[in-house]
């Protein structure tokens, strides 16, 4: 059965609305993009434009994955949607896809 958090990011990308959690012991602001699991692990590509990063972060913000078990206090909040740019390769960080915002971008249409 899906965790707290796997409902709550995919109300988020359902919702187009943004998550405020701590992920490794720093504060993100970030919006979801594609949730999902690897190896049986819940995990989201997200697109992070604010908050904290081990190695910092960009000024346009940065792309990141998250393992969801390692996510606690997460929020959803009204505010921009960010998307970032294109990747420059398909993802790999989420193998068996269940929502994809690029998806439900296409259907909304």
């Amino acid at each position: 059965m899906p965790s707290a958090t796997y409902w709550l990011f995919g109300e988020a990308i359902l919702s187009e609305k943004q998550i405020t959690c701590d992920h490794q012991g720093y504060y993100r602001e970030l919006c979801p993009i594609i949730l999902g699991h690897t190896y049986g692990r819940e995990r989201a590509l997200v697109f992070q434009f604010g908050g904290q990063s081990s190695q910092g972060l960009s000024p346009g913000g940065n792309w990141k994955f998250l393992e969801l078990s390692q996510v606690e206090h997460a929020k959803m909040r009204d505010g921009r949607w960010y998307e970032g740019g294109r990747h420059s390769r398909p993802q790999a960080c989420v193998e068996e896809v269940d929502l994809d915002m690029n998806i439900h971008e296409r259907k909304r249409r």
